[in-house]
């Protein structure tokens, strides 16, 4: 199955202190196994590292670390989907149609990435907005692990 992950997964199986990580890791180990085909955007990358080095957690995720976890579990187990020019123009004008503004922009570029992929599911903490965000034909797809 191809299974593409929003960041908040990405983070939350790579955190065992996180609160969804008994719910996040299983998925993405499917991934590391071969049992599913695991997409992520290349924003991403970003994206985890930043959330990573942020992550109110004792002891704190130090930028080293965090460049490990993405290289070590994340990269060679994910293929990854690029964010065009024309992927982020149609986010803007997706939510900037819909009135929204701020960071739904990032969520609008991740259903685009999904879309590029052909995903059968959209694994997200952040279903809300999701949701709000997806077409018809996507928004069955969007659920947490």
């Amino acid at each position: 199955m191809n299974i593409f992950f929003d960041t908040t997964v990405l983070v939350a199986a790579s955190t065992l202190s996180h609160p969804h990580y008994a719910q996040a890791r299983p998925a993405l180990l499917r991934v590391a196994s071969g049992e599913d085909k695991g997409f992520i955007s290349a924003y991403s990358i970003a994206e985890v590292y930043t959330a990573l080095t942020r992550l109110p957690v004792v002891p704190r995720i130090h930028p080293v670390e965090a460049q490990r976890i993405i290289r070590g579990n994340l990269l060679p187990n994910f293929e990854l989907v690029p964010v065009s020019v024309e992927d982020t123009l149609d986010a803007l004008g997706n939510v900037s149609g819909k009135g929204w503004s701020g960071a739904k922009i990032y969520d609008a570029l991740l259903l685009s990435c999904a879309e590029k992929c052909a995903a059968d599911r959209i694994y997200t903490f952040n279903l809300g907005d999701f949701r709000a965000l997806a077409s018809a034909e996507m928004l069955a797809k969007i659920c947490a692990p």
